[in-house]
This record gives C-alpha cells, structure tokens and sequence, in this order.
C-alpha cells in the first residue's frame, strides 16, 4: 500500500518552514544536505514511513523554507531543528541527517543527547578533515560568489521560461542561494570547516554510520574511523554507491535503516 505523503508548513520565528510528513508509529526527523532539499527524500519517506512517522524540513532558505538570515552555520541550524521538533510537540525521535544533514544530526545529539532515541549518519560531514579538491576550491568565497551568481541567474532564467510555457508544471529551483552559501562554509582551501571527530566518544545515543564505497566527496575512511570511536555504533557500507547512498540503494538502505531502528 502506497504510504500518502503530505506537504505541511510550520511556523518557526516568524518564519514559514515546509516540512513532508508521512507514516505511523515512532517520530523520525530526516535532515536533508547542502546541495538539496527535503523533497531528495520522497522516495525514502514512502520507505520509512512502513513504520516511523517520518518529517523531513526544508532547512532554512532551501525548498520552500524561508531563510533566517544571512550568518549562520551548524549551531543554528541545530537549534532551527530543535524548535522544528518542538513545533510539532516530538519529545523524543530517531534523526537521520546526510552529509550536511549529519553534521547538524552530530552535534544536536551532542547538545541533545536526551532527545535521540536513535541516531542515523549518512555520508555525513564533520567525521574527519578530509574532503573533495573541487568542494574546497569551489567554497573559497571569491570563487563561490562569481560561479553563484552565474549559476542562479540561469536556472532563474530556466524557471521564467518553464513558468511562462508550462505554468502548471510547478518548476523547483534545484538550486538555491543557501545551496551556494554552504558551499562556502563547509570547507576551508585545506580541509572540512567543522571536524567533531574529536568529540565522537561523546556520542551516547545508539548510532549506525551509512556511507558509499565510492563516495567521491568523503572519503569512506571517516565511516571506519567513526565507527571505532562512537561507542555504540554499527557501521554499513554499500561499497559501490557514491555520495547520495540513501537514493543509489534505496531499498537496501531502507532496509537497513528499519533493522536498525527498530
């Protein structure tokens, strides 16, 4: 039976959030990476929700989700997931967060160990120092701003045009301006901007680390090293898939997932 899968808003700060929300049973909040939005997920919302109610937020200034501002990183974004989870009266949920989903699952866990039921990392970022050549040179600001710019005035130029020939088609920017602004955050010339390995021990929650054998962004060593240092911690490696695991082995990964969550 196909799971139905809603479109829901939310208010956070004065500021609409869109969220997809489907399923029955035990709160599941997925955070979604920099270079997408909630809606990468459908098709793993219509897995999970088999048997978690599954809410998956556009963070801010991505999808349908207003921004909050022009500076901010990991700390607030952690807490935007906190008011988000409040919002929706969730005292207690599993979190699964992708790449840089992860890094803001990682240090809410580390700031609300009480909260996680069980925690779910998926080619996350913040695992370790290393990452791609072309993801540093393209975060140094200069660079990012001039290709930005390029970049959003054509898919601003591709929406006009799809919206004025076929208006009901409902184009989505596949792109956004906070897509361009993490870029540049994420990363310094030489290595990741946030590296937590150091405060892996700390992780008290039950957690299972997903990465692709070919991830051509983070190097799969972050999931091994991770997975000695988190204390309870299983580790899943589907050796042929890239950086978007949850979408390359999508029943697979499900599967995983539920074996895990329980």
């Amino acid at each position: 039976m196909k799971t139905h899968i809603q479109s829901w808003q939310t208010e956070i700060g004065g500021r609409k959030v869109h969220y997809f929300c489907g399923g029955k049973g035990e709160p599941l909040i997925v955070i979604h990476g920099g270079g997408n939005s909630a809606r990468a997920w459908l098709k793993n919302i219509e897995e999970l929700a088999k048997r978690y109610t599954v809410y998956v937020p556009d963070l801010p200034g991505f999808g349908y989700t207003e921004p909050i501002g022009d500076n901010y990183f990991v700390p607030e974004l952690v807490d935007f997931i906190d008011a988000f989870a409040r919002s929706l009266g969730l005292g207690r949920f599993h979190l699964v967060g992708h790449s840089l989903g992860g890094a803001i699952a990682l240090s809410y866990v580390l700031k609300f160990p009480f909260k996680v039921t069980k925690l779910v990392l998926v080619s996350s970022l913040s695992l370790g120092k290393e990452i791609a050549l072309w993801v540093r040179l393209l975060s140094q600001p200069a660079v990012s701003r001039h290709i930005g710019r390029a970049v959003m005035f054509v898919l601003k130029m591709v929406k006009r045009l799809v919206d004025a020939l076929l208006p009901s088609m409902g184009f989505m920017m596949p792109l956004s301006e906070a897509s361009l602004y993490w870029g540049s955050c994420i990363s310094t010339v030489k290595e990741q901007a946030l590296n937590l390995a150091h405060r892996l021990s700390e992780v008290v929650v039950p957690t299972l680390v997903v990465w692709g054998g070919r991830d051509p962004i983070l190097p799969v060593k972050h999931a091994y090293a991770a997975a000695e240092l988190i204390p309870d911690c299983r580790l899943k490696v589907f050796k042929k898939s890239g950086h978007s695991v949850y979408r390359d082995e999508l029943e697979e990964f499900s599967e995983e997932v539920r074996g895990f969550l329980g």
